[in-house]
């Protein structure tokens, strides 16, 4: 393969990498260039008859594809708007990003490098909320969130949600790649970073998710550390110091109050005003369309047609949106994936985590343990919010895993891959 050829794919990786931590618009450029790029990459390995073995291994890849194609059957029964299937399809398609970024990265180096600027990237993104969080005003903070002040989130380019996740997957992957950094005080390096982006989502970002995405990578990573003899006293032990977390930090603290008196309080035929009140609300109509059609679902792109009529037919319940509140998901990607394809779909969203976890299995102990944790987050975060249908935290977590991945490759690409140049 021409020497260009190889540098521009690696261009495109680094810059999908990196991008991850700069405003959307940057993000879908840099997606919509490596797909050129992989487009470019099928196209040369026809003419060449070059398979790419990182990518066709993967259990993760054919999943992949078989979920678009049913998601794409699903529209011809889809009871949304022709407008809603195609925008629904394309969030959907965001999957795609993590056979891309296999089929750019040619080797381990690769991988390595594109790792880099991810971490680097994201280190940015942190430093920035730190310095916003001391008084400094940045020039760069494109965030409405973002502020001086006593009630903003400290986000730089997305939401508290969006980067208070992004934060805690960043602490779990410089741990368990700290032996891959290229300094001789890895260890503490590590630590240092990990510290950080944990003291941001427990002490400065408000968002519930974040917490408990930490919260569950926190524990991963403590268990990995001890021998499985010791795991139940460690569990125990590692509960009772993050009850003492959430008890010093004011903002986390104060954000599972409101979900337990919100949850004490919510009422099916009353308005929900709050944010755990809202989810509950859009939970119960979510499930309320996948009773009435559990086999096949209502579509893609349905959901907000299915919403507004559960609205209409339990008339009794007082409706929670309006025309000013718009509500595009159900706020949970495994009722999300039910509502469109039924309990069909909720298993095929299942078997999605389940084919990476089994390409996990393949990779060696650090980036089998931070791919795993990356996955626990996606898990985590799928439980209340629609984590890979959302924009910024979609492509986050499709390019990250698609990054680990892309771990498993030769530190080298074979010599029979590369034709000899005249």
């Amino acid at each position: 393969m021409p020497r260009s050829f190889s540098s521009v794919r690696l261009y495109l990786i680094c810059l999908a990498a990196g991008a991850l931590a700069l405003p959307i618009a940057i993000v879908s450029l840099a997606k919509l260039l490596a797909l050129m790029g992989t487009a470019a990459v099928m196209v040369h390995g026809w003419c060449r008859r070059d398979t790419h073995a990182g990518l066709s291994s993967t259990s993760i890849t054919p999943m992949i594809l078989l979920a678009l194609l049913l998601l794409a059957l699903s529209a011809l029964w889809s009871t949304g708007s022709s407008d809603e299937v195609l925008t629904d399809l394309a969030k959907h398609a965001r999957l795609i990003l993590i056979p891309v970024i296999l089929s750019l990265a040619r080797s381990r180096r690769d991988a390595l490098i594109a790792m880099g600027f991810f971490v680097g990237g994201q280190i940015f993104l942190l430093g920035s909320t730190w310095l916003l969080f001391v008084g400094v005003p940045l020039p760069w903070v494109m965030s409405k969130e973002a502020g001086i002040c006593d009630t903003c989130s400290f986000a730089v380019f997305s939401s508290y949600l969006d980067q208070s996740i992004m934060s805690a997957v960043l602490a779990a992957v410089c741990w368990q790649l700290r032996s891959l950094a290229p300094t001789r005080h890895r260890a503490a390096l590590a630590l240092l970073v990990a510290g950080l982006a944990l003291s941001c989502v427990f002490f400065i970002f408000q968002g519930r998710t974040g917490h408990l995405v930490a919260i569950a990578l926190v524990l991963l990573a403590t268990l990995w550390e001890f021998p499985q003899r010791l795991h139940l006293r460690v569990m125990l032990i590692g509960l009772l110091l993050l009850v003492a977390l959430a008890a010093a930090s004011g903002r986390m603290g104060e954000r599972f109050r409101e979900v337990g008196s919100s949850m004490q309080a919510f009422n099916p035929t009353s308005e929900g005003t709050s944010s755990p009140g809202m989810r509950l609300e859009l939970w119960k109509l979510s499930l309320q369309s996948l009773a009435e059609s559990p086999w096949r679902g209502t579509g893609v792109g349905s959901w907000n047609t299915e919403f507004r009529r559960q609205e209409i037919v339990h008339a009794n319940d007082m409706p929670i949106s309006d025309a000013s509140n718009q509500h595009h998901n159900p706020h949970q990607e495994y009722l999300l994936w039910g509502v469109e394809m039924g309990l069909p779909g909720i298993l095929l969203l299942c078997a999605l985590f389940v084919a990476l976890y089994r390409d996990s299995q393949e990779l060696a102990t650090p980036e089998r343990r931070a791919l795993q944790s990356v996955l626990l987050a996606l898990l985590v975060a799928c439980l209340f919010n629609c984590a890979l249908h959302d924009a910024m935290i979609g492509d986050f977590f499709c390019i990250t895993l698609g990054l680990l991945l892309a771990l498993r490759l030769p530190v080298a690409v074979r010599s029979s891959a590369v034709p000899a140049v005249a």
